[in-house]
């Protein structure tokens, strides 16, 4: 295995040559298609993973099938929930997909114990990123439970089109990642095209005024526009 994967992680150059020897030794690189389901809800943790390329959607399935994002893995980032299981010893409360082509270091869930009981440079690895993605996911807890959907729709739209104004995007999908419903997202955008701040296609959303999303984006106290 060739240290490449140091580049996504660099904190880690800071372990010592022992524990690093027995990360390096131990760890596996895994490789997942789209579509690939990383870890179910309900299943134990068997290995704490860095991706190094690919996105690994994270979400919560309801008893009704409805489905939220609760947030994304992406290079140079780590699992919260992950961290949360292999430190409780508990099973996996959400489900991880593989949204693009995934390469990962996965560390077995004996070496990450030995790790963290051994390796002061590993412990504080692990705990500043657990922080951060704690931090993150009580946001989304937020956005889901206080934040407007016409803004947070907004915002995601934004978001989505950094690369041009065509996004390439169902409504489900939008529903999922903004905890909501199909109906919803499909009404809000159905408001925003008679406004003219989007052009609706199948499967796809064009973005025609982004001033105007980017005003209602950035507002914290918007009125119900429908």
């Amino acid at each position: 295995m060739t240290d490449d994967w140091l580049d996504s992680f660099p904190q880690l150059r800071a372990l010592d040559e022992g524990p690093l020897s027995l990360l390096k030794q131990s760890a596996h690189e895994a490789v997942l298609a789209p579509g690939t389901v990383a870890f179910a809800s309900g299943q134990g943790c068997e290995a704490f993973l860095l991706l190094t390329a690919g996105s690994i959607r994270v979400q919560l399935t309801g008893e009704g099938g409805r489905e939220i994002l609760l947030y994304r893995v992406t290079p140079g980032e780590t699992c919260v929930l992950t961290t949360s299981a292999l430190l409780a010893d508990e099973n996996y409360m959400a489900e991880g997909i593989a949204e693009t082509p995934v390469r990962a270091l996965a560390i077995p869930a004996a070496t990450f114990r030995r790790l963290i009981a051994d390796s002061a440079a590993f412990r504080e690895f692990v705990f500043s990123t657990f922080g951060e993605r704690i931090t993150a996911l009580v946001q989304v807890i937020q956005d889901v439970t206080f934040g407007h959907i016409a803004r947070r729709l907004a915002a995601a739209l934004i978001a989505r089109s950094a690369g041009g104004d065509e996004i390439v995007l169902t409504h489900q999908e939008l529903a999922v990642e903004l905890g909501t419903a199909r109906e919803v997202v499909s009404r809000q955008l159905k408001g925003f095209e008679q406004r003219g701040w989007v052009g609706l296609g199948r499967s796809r959303i064009t973005i025609a005024d982004r001033d105007a999303l980017e005003v209602l984006a950035g507002s914290q106290e918007n009125r119900a526009i429908l």
